[in-house]
């Protein structure tokens, strides 16, 4: 069981800074603003909140768009990120099996996903937007274990291509290599 707190309260923050001018930014995320990875983000919480539950993760409605974005969309991710949390505390949470999408996996699995996905998707807004971003060694550590727990060459559906990174490079930036991102990008200049 890993305590997702810091990371959602990680996201939470660099969101909190992102402005409606950032929402069109690029990202590192190849054909994805900063504003459609926010709406990854707040489907992803609600959809893995119900996988937490054992209620059935359903397959997000269409592509992630920052058309889709709430109004009130900081006080929204805020909100699913604390029940995120809230059902990822549970232990029964890890147990078993979850469904998400239709597919069945082990709940550690899903647990693992949801935490690689706030750690990786929180830098790639801070980075998109020129944010710091502070990640715990044992967060790293558990992200990296699971992201290299997918064979490489990787055709970008869950990971991109594996980014070369020198292995004297921080953990945060092998983390990224790991999972298509390269730790220099930078957002264009204006």
């Amino acid at each position: 069981m890993i305590d997702l707190r810091p990371a959602a309260d990680r996201m939470a923050g660099v969101a909190t800074n992102v402005e409606r001018q950032d929402l069109a930014s690029v990202s590192p995320c190849p054909d994805m603003s900063v504003g459609d990875l926010l709406d990854h983000v707040l489907m992803l919480t609600e959809v893995f909140t119900g996988v937490a539950q054992r209620h059935p993760g359903a397959a997000p409605p269409g592509p992630p768009s920052a058309a889709n974005l709430p109004e009130n969309w900081r006080e929204e991710l805020r909100r699913r990120l604390d029940a995120l949390v809230e059902a990822w505390s549970d232990p029964g949470a890890w147990d078993g099996v979850a469904s998400v999408a239709g597919s069945d996996l082990p709940a550690t699995v899903a647990g693992m996903v949801v935490l690689d996905e706030l750690v990786v998707h929180g830098w790639d807004i801070a980075a998109a937007t020129g944010q710091p971003y502070d990640v715990t060694e044992s967060e790293i550590e558990a992200a990296a274990q699971f992201v290299s727990s997918f064979p490489a060459p990787r055709n970008g559906s869950l990971f991109g291509p594996v980014v070369e990174v020198d292995n004297g490079a921080p953990p945060l930036d092998r983390l990224l290599g790991q999972t298509g991102r390269d730790p220099a990008w930078r957002p264009p200049a204006s």
